[in-house]
């Protein structure tokens, strides 16, 4: 993706789903940061995640666990 930004892996060590806890997955093509358990996927917005429920995306039917995780 033309002007991807990347996010620092010390950071996404320590993120977790402000709802649930659970680690979260980064998916850097779509850039966002995956909640399996809360199925939400939180943006990243000129480099800075947004860990808001209320600006998440909810993951649709089959979604979840449906790419790879990324490696960091």
């Amino acid at each position: 993706m033309e002007g991807t930004q990347e996010i620092d892996p010390r950071l996404l060590e320590i993120l977790v789903c402000p709802l649930t806890k659970a680690p979260l997955r980064y998916d850097r093509e779509a850039q966002e940061l995956i909640s399996e358990e809360a199925g939400l996927a939180y943006p990243i917005r000129d480099g800075i995640p947004i860990m808001l429920v209320d600006e998440a995306r909810r993951l649709r039917d089959g979604e979840q666990s449906a790419k790879p995780a990324t490696q960091t």
